[in-house]
């Protein structure tokens, strides 16, 4: 029998012979069996004088049989055991480790399938109920912050429905943005432990060809966490090409077992949901277009959030099995949901405001992110079938359209500013201590005393603010020297009104094309208007 407890140096005893094959065996190339062998005569020590008869090693192809013939008569010569004896020997061992190879082939390919976790009837009941209760998005928010996500209520939510169009055929992607150390990889890896395992990849750093060497449809409807997008330069373009066309090819050339030289294509297919963080929001803009800006929390009340968090952690007053019920409540709801077509028949009557750049990409996302909730609530929504292709489909709620308008201002309003986010966090915060201090006017060593900023960035945001026209020069009166003044304090409130009337006007746009054809109650019976 073929000893193989230890997988660097197997064991074969025979009647005659002890043989070691030293390194194990291969499993990547079928067509041989190259193994270094180790033989001895058994019972080869002599107890009465200590001596040990010679041991033969030879690197050997068991599969050649003039190589296979030589080794049988030298092992006759040295070993002083019969040929046909060791011949036999060989051709035994030959089967086992044969039969071995074939097992461990079987177990790699066991062990490399994707996990698939099986719901239970329990856990099954308990993902559809809550998918099928009230207030679902609202109650979704609720299990996010229980599973251990601090403060950030919009963008963990946002970034839990955009991880959920991974299921879709148009899936949304997402960047978080923020300077060094407020937690954009925190907020991404937590959100992402709550999209199962087997749908979710989590890369560190990658290779310029790394994408398409993976298999055909391995990446399709994954979500792909990035985290941090200055360790994937190198693979940026293949990530915008899967984003935007869903599919990426590369031509290598190969040599195939007679020598000829061919050309083959490597072809990936998506489509994949992309998320990354980053502190360098203009590097990126490319792929920040085809993505969703999720601004990283740095106020005050935050930092309070999360150390009072911290400190109740420490003395032990998190109960870390509610988090993980919590989390995998919303991982099994992940599972339960099942690919549907979404329909939006109000999409005719959705504009967005006019002040939002790019507009073609960002309606797109606007429209995606609207079914991406409809998605998110199957459960709770009437299955049709189209009468020409019987196709099932699910249409989207005015509901849908106002929870995603809700969630989607703050992103819209990013998308219509002409600063980077990092700057108008600064502009907003500088408005605040003017105020506080019934201040019009400032100076750049009251900016970096007072706010703690360091000169060399407030001379950046102030070169940004003063060609954007956010701020201007003036001279001071009795000094002579100069300053700064805000041009308009109330500008960015001003924009957010200007979309959420945008915004709402599509409501009330959709609201009158229905209501023609909504009903009231009208003496205890349902009636048309």
């Amino acid at each position: 029998m073929l000893d193989t407890s230890n997988p660097y140096n197997y064991n074969y005893k025979t009647k005659a012979l002890e043989i070691h094959i030293l390194g194990g065996i291969k499993t990547n190339k079928l067509e041989s069996l190259r193994v270094t062998l180790s033989i001895q005569k058994l019972n080869a020590h002599n107890t009465s004088t200590g001596s040990v008869h010679s041991i033969l090693r030879q690197s050997i192809d068991l599969y050649n049989d003039n190589l296979a013939e030589k080794l049988v008569r030298k092992c006759a010569e040295r070993l002083e055991v019969g040929t046909s004896v060791i011949r036999k020997d060989l051709q035994s061992l030959t089967r086992e480790l044969e039969n071995h190879r074939f097992l461990l082939i079987d177990n790699e390919t066991q062990s490399q399938r994707p996990f698939t976790k099986q719901l239970s009837a329990r856990e099954e009941k308990e993902a559809i109920t809550f998918l099928q209760s009230k207030n679902l998005l609202e109650k979704t928010n609720e299990l996010i912050g229980k599973s251990g996500v601090i403060g950030e209520v919009d963008n963990r939510l946002l970034m839990y429905l955009i991880f959920t169009s991974r299921k879709t055929n148009n899936p949304l992607h997402c960047i978080s943005l923020g300077s060094s150390g407020v937690g954009k990889t925190h907020l991404q890896s937590k959100v992402g432990e709550l999209i199962p395992e087997e749908d979710r990849l989590s890369l560190t750093c990658l290779s310029a060809n790394a994408f398409y060497y993976f298999n055909r449809t391995e990446l399709q409807h994954k979500l792909i966490l990035i985290e941090d997008l200055d360790g994937a330069e190198s693979v940026l373009y293949p990530l915008r090409e899967l984003q935007s066309k869903k599919r990426i090819t590369k031509t290598v050339v190969h040599k195939d077992r007679k020598g000829n030289t061919k050309t083959i294509h490597l072809t990936v297919e998506g489509p994949v949901s992309v998320a990354g963080c980053t502190t360098q929001e203009s590097i990126y803009e490319d792929n920040s277009n085809r993505s969703f800006l999720l601004y990283i929390d740095e106020s005050a009340e935050q930092d309070i959030r999360i150390m009072n968090y911290q400190r109740r952690a420490s003395a032990g007053k998190i109960s870390e099995q509610d988090e993980l019920t919590a989390a995998e409540l919303l991982r099994n709801v992940q599972r339960i949901l099942k690919p549907i077509k979404v329909i939006n028949p109000f999409a005719e009557y959705l504009e967005l405001p006019q002040s939002v750049f790019k507009p073609r990409r960002t309606n797109s996302h606007y429209l995606q992110f609207i079914e991406a909730i409809t998605f998110y609530c199957q459960w709770q929504r009437q299955k049709k079938y189209d009468k020409q292709t019987g196709e099932e489909y699910i249409e989207t709620t005015i509901e849908d359209i106002q929870e995603a308008n809700e969630l989607i201002t703050e992103v819209l309003l990013r998308k219509s500013d002409t600063i980077t986010g990092a700057t108008r966090n600064h502009l907003e915060t500088l408005k605040a201590y003017l105020k506080a201090n019934n201040q019009t006017t400032f100076t750049n060593s009251e900016i970096r005393r007072n706010l703690r900023v360091k000169e060399t960035t407030l001379r950046r945001y102030n070169k940004q603010l003063l060609a954007e026209d956010y701020i201007k020069r003036v001279k001071k009166v009795k000094t002579k020297s100069y300053c700064f003044e805000v041009v308009n304090i109330d500008e960015y409130k001003q924009l957010k009104e200007q979309i959420n009337k945008a915004l709402q006007n599509c409501i009330t746009q959709i609201e009158l094309a229905i209501s023609p054809q909504s009903s009231h109650q009208q003496n205890g019976e349902i009636k048309a208007k």
